[in-house]
């Protein structure tokens, strides 16, 4: 058993967790803030791991005890690290589009699978369209400025968010910080 430390990176954390639940037949999905953590390079930190099932949903127990977490209330935590993981239902969604397919990133400890940068925009953008989080909206423009994600679907995304004119601050916003990156 790999041991968890309190210096251990959340890709190398989310992976262990990931790989260890895909040995107990328990298939989740990486999302949220710890996802643009790792898109990021840890420019916004999270220390929430939010792990969605896509599959049956099982009792985690097992697998989670197997890695030294406890479980207290929603949350499980590990004495040698200060991330917490939770189990948020699923399906893995957007706003209300529901999303099927995931990236991997394979790491020294296993397969981790989490949203795609495209999904992680729309995930933070999400927060910024909904409840004016500018935080989000923020995290949104740094994972697309560092990944290739699909400006056009997250542009008729937005329409069926009814977002249309705050996708048009967020290409504004986006467009802005590339041109003061050069």
């Amino acid at each position: 058993m790999t041991e968890i430390g309190a210096g251990m990176a959340v890709e190398d954390l989310a992976a262990l967790v990931c790989a260890t639940l895909e040995r107990h037949g328990i298939h989740t999905v990486l999302s949220g803030g710890s996802v643009v953590s790792i898109y990021s390079n840890n420019e916004y930190q999270s220390y929430d791991l939010d792990f969605i099932p896509t599959g049956l949903a099982r009792r985690m127990d097992l697998a989670m005890h197997e890695l030294g977490f406890r479980q207290e209330g929603r949350h499980w935590t590990h004495a040698n690290t200060h991330y917490l993981v939770e189990f948020p239902p699923g399906p893995v969604q957007v706003g209300d589009a529901v999303v099927t397919e995931f990236a991997e990133r394979r790491t020294r400890f296993g397969v981790l699978r989490l949203l795609a940068p495209t999904e992680c925009v729309m995930d933070r953008l999400v927060a910024f369209y909904h409840w004016n989080d500018v935080q989000c909206l923020n995290q949104a423009v740094s994972v697309a400025s560092r990944h290739r994600v699909d400006l056009r679907r997250i542009k008729e995304w937005s329409q069926h968010e009814g977002a249309s004119a705050k996708f048009a601050q967020f290409v504004d916003l986006l467009e802005r910080f590339k041109r003061d990156r050069r």
